[in-house]
Formats: C-alpha cells, structure tokens, sequence
C-alpha cells in the first residue's frame, strides 16, 4: 500500500519528528488521515525518487564497458575434475586478480555456473533457502583438450560445454547448434573486494593527482579499512604479481542519492555477465515490470531493474523496479525453449541486446559450428551490485521442461486452500465490527457469493501489528464468528515494520532478543513507516523467523481464530524516509549489508507467516498468505499481487503481462486489485475488472481510503447483476481452478499461461498478451478496452476447434476471430478435445459448495476424442499429501464412451459430491445413453440433444464423483 507520495511521507516524517512524543500518538492517526485525504490528488509516480541506471553508480561503471576483447583468461592448468563439478581459475589480465570458475552438470537437462574470487578479502554473499536442496548433479566429462579450449559432455545428442581459453568463453552447444554463449560479447566483470586506501592519502591524490608516488611513503601506517580486514598493504599480492588497481571511480566507496548517504565500507562489489542466444528474438520474465509479456530491447533506455521497492502508484511501460523481483528469464523460439536463473539477491540490472548474429567461428573446436549472418540473436546481460555470479541455464527444449527444471530448483507453487482461490472483498479500510457485518450481509442480500473480506492497517490498535483497535474492533472473535457461521473467512493486515514502542509488546520482544535489523553502527535500524517511528525484524535470521512465526498462535495473537488468514505488504522493506523508500544498503542483518540481501527480505516474510498460520494449526491447515514483495521461491509461501495499480484501461490491460510473466517463473498465484487501489473507476471499467478479474488465479476487489465506496451493490441494478454473474462465473469453475493449482503445485507448471507455451510453434503466438490460456482447455479474451463493441481473438491450433463456453458456438483453431460484444461479454473458450468439471450450484462461499454435485463439460475435438481430470480432497488441509487423502480421476471420452478412472489407486478419499449433469459439445445425437457402474450393472440415462449447437444433455447419472463408471452412446 504505497498510499502517499514519498515526498509528502517525508512532510508527514518531519511533522512526526518535531512532535512531542507525549502528543504523537494523539495526532498521528486523525493527521495522517487527514493529510491523505489533501494527497489524493497525486497523479503518478514520482520518478526522481528511485535511481536510474546513471544515478546508480555500480550500473553506470558496469554500462560504461562496451562489447569487446575480454581481459579474461582461463587458466587451463588449474583444471580439477570431480564427480560433480569441474573447477578452473581465470585471471583478468588487466589487474591480476584470480577468479574460481566452477561447472556443474545437474539432473534434468541443466548446467550451473559459479564465479567467486579465488581468495576474496572475506566471503561474499551467496543466496540462501532459495534453493529448495543442493541440485542433484550428474557426472561431468573431458572430451578434448587443446592449449585454448576445454571440451565437456553435458549428455546425450551431442550437447557439449566447450571453454575457450582467451579470452575466456563458454558455449554450449548441441550438435551443429550453438544453444547460448556466456562473455562472448566479453562484458563478465567482477569487481574484487579490496583495502581502501589511506583516507588522508586518498584525499590527496585526488587532489594533488600525480604527487601521491612520491607521498604515499609517508603514509605507511595501516588505513583504517586495512585494520578491520587485517590485510597487510594496500597493494595487494596475487600469485601473478601485485595487483594492479584501477582508479577509483566515484560511487566505489561512497555515494548520495537525493540527502541520503550509502557508506560502502566494503567498497566495489559489483559483478556482470553476459549471454548471447543465436536464433533468438523472444524473451520473457524477470518480473515485477509493468510492461509487456514480450521483454523490450535496452539499448538506449535504461535496462529493467530488479530491486523490489515501494513504487506509488506505477507507470506503465518502463522498465523500473516494482515490488517484487524474480531474476529469472526465458527465451522461446520455434526451435527451443530455455531458462537463466541469475540467484543474486542485491540490486540488479538486465540489458536485453536483440541483433542479426553476425557469422561466427568459436576456435579450433568449433570449426564445424557456423551462425548464419541472417540469424537473428537476442544478448542478455546481468549486472548486480554485490554477491557471487551463481548462474542456472535451464536448457528445456520444451516450455514444459523449463518449468519443471525451475521448479526442481526452487520448488512449486503452494497448493492453496480452495476459499482462497474464490472471491475476496477488500478495502484500506473497513471501518470497523458492524462496517464488516454490514458488508456481509450485503453480499447475502443482493445473492454475490465472496469467502474473504480484508482488514487493512485501521484495525489494528495504533498500527501496532497483532492487536486490534479497541474501539472499532471490541470483540474480534464474535465478528470471527458471525463469518465462519457463514462459512466465509478474514484476512488482517501484519506489515513487517514494528512500531517502536516500549507499551508494545511486540516491540519489546523483538529489542530484547536483538532481531531488529542494526544500522551501520550497530544499533537498531530505525525508519518511518505507518506507525510513525519503526523498527524492522531481521527476517534472514531464521531465530527472528522462527519467533515471528510463534505470534501467529492462537493464545499469542490475541482475537485470533483459525478462520483468520494474514496479508503482508509493504516487505520490500518500506522505509519511508530511507533511500528510494527502503531501506539503507549499510544497515546491517548480522555480517551481511542489506545490499546483499534486499530482494530476500520479503520472501523471509512470508515464509515466517506462511510457517506460523501451519504451526499454529499443529501442521494441518493450508496457510494463505498474500503478499507484495517476493523473489525466486516466493511462489512456496502464497500468493502475490501486482501492487498499488489505478482505476485506469491502461491497468486493467497490463494486469494480464504482469500475472502472465509472474507464472513463466513459477509464481502462479497472481491477481490485481480488482477496479484499481487509486482513483474511481468508470461503472463501465470496474464490471469489466470483475469480468476479467474473475478468470485470473488471484481474485480480490480492493479499493483506497480515499475512494468512494465500491461494494458490488452499489452501481445500480443493471450493473449488479453484471458483476454478480461475473463472480457467478468464477465459482461455477472452481473445480477446475483447483484442479490445475494442484497440478501447479506437483509439476510446476503454470496456471495462467501465455499461448505460446501451449502451442510453441506457432510464431503468431508469441507476442500475444490480451488474451491467455487457463491451464490448456480455456482461452480468455477479457474486454479491456473503454466502449468496445467486439474483440478479435486469436484462436490457436490449426486442424483445432473451439467452443464457446456461453453459447456452444463451434470454431475453428487457427484463425483471428472477431467477437461482437456487449457489457454482458466475457469471450472465452473452451479447446475440443477437453473435460471440464464445473459446479453449477453456486452458493455463498466456497465451502457451502463442497459436497455439490460436478457438471461435465465435454467439449469434442475434430476427431470426437475428449480428456480431462477431476481433483477432490478435503479442501483445506495437507492430508492429501500426509496421508494421500484425496480423489485423482482421468476422464476420458472416445468411440462414443466416456468413461471415469482412478489415476491414484493407493490415495483414500470419499466425498458425498456426485456427478449431476453432462453435458457434450460438437457431438450427434445417440439414439440411447446407458450407465455402467463398476459393478457391472446398467441404467438408462435420460438426455436431449439441442441440434443447432450439437450439443448433448445427458441428466442425473448420479455416480459418486470418486466412482469408476462408463457412459456408452449408441
């Protein structure tokens, strides 16, 4: 909730500061509100706030080195070869400093990379817990060797890693094909860590310049950063000889960004890599960017940054770092799919090149290997300001093998309780018990089913996080109550900035443990945010993790039930005050700076809250944790959501690219705030929201303080009867989204998808992204265009067909159709050849619907063949993978036979739902339907056939849904 401008947070900062701490309290919440009421004019970000690649000075020295001959070289003769790694060192032959190179050949078609320095001064930062386990390695083999080059196998089909000597390159080929190639544009830049000189004599030299030879006898004593080091000169030694230092640059050891200073004590860090990808024009990922599916060519324009920040109120089409950052990217082309996972966890920058390849000869070795000048080539280069260079080329060759290789690394998508994936009701704030009783009751009064209704910061008494305030939330366990009589559930808001406050429990436990985070100088690091003066949890320290997690039990969080779910925002960290709105990269999380941890810190949090909500069960409940910052792995602890977005067209369209790019990287379970979190939507855009938010994982209205209210009722009649068959629509398909959430969660595949990924040939795919695939058998059109009265939809898939899943219509893959449309319109299909399970008894809230009965929507391919599954378990707790209590079925239709089969023979589950209605698509009339049980016996079905759609209605087979049973046509 980034709910004011930075700068009038730091007019509201300066108020807070030159305030009496006894009248603070008093004023904060009235003035705060007040303030924001004055600020709601504010029309976009305030760019001046977050740094360029220019204003960014690791990025700026980075950029400032152009393609060329590498200063790399691989010692050939340092070569050590294990069971599962090779290791070698380069040398920069610039400076002489030595770097260790070491390759992994890892299980499932997937090479590693890792570049340290030899002997660093100390150790540099290598990401932890992101890495679900060590990745499981195969062995590696030499299969040549020259004076220049290293040839090693990578298995089957000829794949090799070839290593050129100087200047140093590796490529990995496949056969004749040159799949990607790193620092052959010559761009790998490690910035070693290294003594400051002496800070009397740096003054003078940069001063005096040329006197510092003759002067710097004078000096002879340690400096102050070699005290620390305990390094012995300044002039270090390397086995090649002294190392030759560059000249300092400014921002090495220090920099200013608007008033506030960074320190650097441990100088330049920075590292860079690049790749090239022959034959590629298409790449995607590296989210959180409001852009597009398809990533834009940098040159001239600033590269996407990764550095997950507080970002009021985003534009559109840039590449600048939003909330969350996943430094993952994926290259696609007709030929192959493939992965980069670039695990550095500081602030990171991507350069993304595309060119024609020019023809190209890789030495000796790769004398057989020609690029063709017409071929085209996409170059990608990372840049990070701290860590190691920690690279997985993930090599597919299909989008599905990518995804599973990622998710082998970093896990998949947590499995989600089902009330999570229905409709949540959200706003900043309800006011207060009877305002959330009021709200409830409405959705019953106008027949809108919902399962969530959300508390934002006011509930909380003086934003002190696990507490509630006591006047407008007395009793929270009878509002608890009220709802799950209902069967509906809460989420309340626990940002991870914690009032500094010696009345404040919390606060209190934190300090006397010491799990604040510390600044440079060893106290706790302090900042503003919501509640006025804050402090903020060291999360990377799993003690602090493992305490945050035991507030979430029932006799620590007091109010509390098991009804209640927990929303983190503001985790990038927010820091108010701080630089570019977070927090300052020499405060300090043990040994480590905040530099090398930032993109972390929100993953901690929601791992810490995720582990609570379980624990506080005794590890059987499903936890469900929102939350706005994240990083590789996220996907593990819950979902996410794209942000502070506005009541715009411009932002209901983007919310398609950014949930799409956030799935190619495994985190599934995406949604945007539906109607916008800025501004008043047109009635016209907010039920189009709803038509569109209703078919994306993560559904929730939500809505600024300062906005008038927007509760579905509101808008007339007309309107909600739009937006009621909207969310209708949602519930109806539940058993479908939960279906393909499970699969997410065992395969990591994802459940909102780009066309392409299904269709990976189909170049007319590639760069669509307003329209999308819900797992394979949906394709969504949303209307995201302000008076649209059509939309042209690609169908894919040639010799294909398509149903509409309103009217039956048939149409052919392969083709751009034009769909006439009215406010009424949600275009979406259904593929021939699939099975879709609806429940078509929509009732309040997703657990009254649990034991209803399934619809079948068997939509028919050319060749009259369907399939599809069916997924049953309790809903919400882990039993399904404890003690495999669940229900897994293949449907299949063929030969005019449909028919019902266990795909887990050794799972144990019964459910009381059973199969109600089906219903075939693009079929002929049978002259008779029979039943057969699994016990041999027969019954006939009634049934009608509508023959201006061919479309078959078979009635009341009232088979158990977990059941084996057959339907002949004759």
């Amino acid at each position: 909730m980034s709910k004011i401008l930075p700068s009038k947070k730091l007019t509201l900062l300066l108020w807070y500061q030159s305030t009496p701490m006894n009248h603070r309290f008093i004023y904060s919440k009235g003035l705060l509100l007040i303030l924001l009421l004055c600020l709601s004019a504010a029309q976009a970000v305030d760019r001046s706030n977050f740094k360029t690649c220019d204003q960014s000075s690791f990025c700026k020295r980075q950029r400032e080195l152009k393609p060329g001959l590498s200063p790399y070289r691989a010692l050939l003769d340092t070569l050590e070869l294990s069971d599962s790694r090779i290791t070698l060192q380069l040398i920069n032959d610039n400076n002489k400093v030595r770097l260790l190179l070491e390759l992994y050949r890892l299980q499932g078609n997937m090479t590693r990379v890792k570049i340290n320095e030899l002997k660093p001064l100390k150790p540099r930062y290598e990401v932890p817990d992101v890495l679900i386990s060590d990745p499981l390695t195969e062995p590696l083999s030499v299969v040549s060797q020259d004076e220049n080059s290293l040839v090693l196998c990578l298995g089957g089909k000829e794949r090799r890693l070839i290593v050129s000597a100087q200047p140093f390159r590796l490529d990995i080929v496949e056969g004749p094909q040159v799949l990607v190639s790193l620092n052959s544009r010559g761009l790998l830049a490690f910035e070693h860590l290294r003594a400051r000189k002496d800070t009397i004599s740096h003054k003078i030299s940069s001063t005096v310049g040329s006197m510092w030879d003759s002067l710097k006898s004078i000096f002879s004593s340690k400096s102050e950063s070699e005290e620390m080091t305990g390094q012995e000169s300044v002039e270090e030694q390397s086995e090649d000889g002294p190392i030759k230092e560059e000249e300092d640059k400014p921002g090495m050891w220090e920099e200013t960004f608007k008033s506030h200073s960074d320190s650097k004590p441990n100088g330049p860090s920075s590292i860079s890599l690049d790749f090239s990808l022959p034959g590629v024009e298409h790449v995607y990922g590296i989210p959180e960017h409001a852009d597009t599916l398809k990533l834009k060519n940098t040159d001239g324009s600033d590269p996407y940054r990764l550095y997950n920040l507080d970002v009021f109120q985003y534009e559109l089409h840039n590449p600048m770092a939003l909330y969350g950052a996943v430094p993952v990217l994926i290259s696609h082309s007709t030929e192959r799919t493939m992965g980069i996972f670039w695990l550095n966890a500081a602030e990171t920058w991507v350069d993304i090149s595309s060119n024609t390849a020019g023809k190209t000869l890789f030495g000796k070795m790769l004398d057989f290997v020609q690029v063709s000048s017409e071929a085209p080539q996409t170059d990608v280069r990372w840049i990070s300001e701290s860590g190691i260079i920690d690279v997985f080329i993930m090599l597919g060759p299909k989008p599905t093998d990518v995804f599973t290789q990622y998710a082998s690394l970093t896990g998949t998508q947590s499995f989600p309780p089902l009330s999570a994936l229905a409709y949540h009701q959200c706003r900043w704030n309800y006011n207060d018990q009877e305002d959330v009783k009021a709200v409830d009751q409405g959705f019953d009064e106008h027949d809108i089913p919902y399962d969530f209704i959300w508390l934002d910061i006011e509930h909380a008494d003086g934003k002190r996080y696990f507490t509630w305030d006591p006047s407008k939330f007395p009793q929270p366990k009878d509002m608890l109550q009220g709802l799950m009589d209902k069967k509906r559930k809460l989420v309340a808001i626990v940002d991870p900035h914690i009032r500094v406050d010696s009345g404040y429990k919390i606060h209190n436990e934190i300090r006397s443990r010491s799990f604040y985070v510390k600044n440079k100088d060893g106290g706790d690091y302090e900042g503003w945010c919501w509640p006025g003066n804050s402090g903020y949890p060291d999360f990377t320290n799993p003690e602090m993790r493992a305490w945050w997690a035991s507030m979430f039990a029932y006799d620590q969080y007091e109010g509390s039930m098991e009804n209640q779910y927990i929303w983190n925002d503001m985790n990038e960290p927010s820091v108010f005050n701080g630089p570019e709105v977070t927090m300052h990269k020499d405060a300090l999380h043990g040994v480590w700076e905040h530099r090398d941890v930032h993109n972390l810190y929100g993953l901690y949090v929601q791992k810490a809250t995720a582990d609570g909500l379980i624990q506080r069960s005794g590890g059987v409940e499903r936890p469900f944790v929102l939350t706005r910052a994240f990083f590789a792995g996220s996907q593990r602890y819950g979902a996410v959501w794209t942000g502070d977005n506005a009541a715009e067209w411009g932002h209901l369209k983007i919310s398609i690219p950014m949930c799409l790019s956030l799935g190619l990287v495994g985190i599934s379970f995406c949604g945007a705030d539906v109607g916008g979190f800025f501004k008043h939507p047109s009635t016209e855009l907010l039920v189009r929201w709803y038509q569109a938010g209703a078919y994306q994982p993560f559904f929730r209205a939500h809505a600024h303080i300062d906005t008038p209210r927007r509760e579905p009722w509101l808008f007339g009649p007309e309107n909600t009867a739009l937006i009621r068959e909207a969310v209708r629509q949602r519930y109806a398909l539940l058993p479908y989204w939960y279906q393909l959430f499970y699969n997410a969660h065992h395969t990591g595949q994802p459940v909102m998808r780009p066309l392409w990924v299904e269709y990976p040939d189909d170049v007319a795919t590639f760069s669509i992204e307003d329209e999308y695939l819900i797992g394979k058998d949906l394709l969504v059109h949303p209307v995201t265009d302000e008076g649209a009265s059509g939309v042209t939809a690609f169908l894919p898939g040639k010799g294909e067909v398509w149903y509409d899943v309103h009217t039956f219509q048939k149409h052919d893959g392969d083709q751009s159709l034009y769909i006439p449309v009215t406010m009424s319109s949600i275009p979406v299909f259904q593929r021939g050849g699939s099975i879709i399970c609806r429940k078509d008894r929509v009732r309040r809230s997703s657990s009254c619907m649990e034991n209803d009965p399934y619809t079948l929507y068997v939509a028919l391919s050319s060749q009259g063949s369907a399939e599809g599954e069916l997924y049953i378990d309790d809903f919400h707790t882990f039993n399904f993978e404890t003690s495999k209590q669940f229900v897994h079925r293949r449907l299949s239709f063929s030969a005019n036979m449909l028919s019902s089969r266990n795909l887990s023979p050794d799972s144990q589950f019964s459910t009381g739902s059973w199969i109600e209605k089906i219903v075939i698509i693009g079929g002929s009339q049978p002259s008779s339907a029979t039943l057969r049980n699994a016990d041999g016996t027969e019954s006939t079905l009634e049934f009608e056939f509508d023959s201006t759609h061919a479309v078959l209605t078979l009635r009341k087979p009232a088979v158990n849904a977990a059941s084996d049973w057959t339907v002949l046509l004759r």
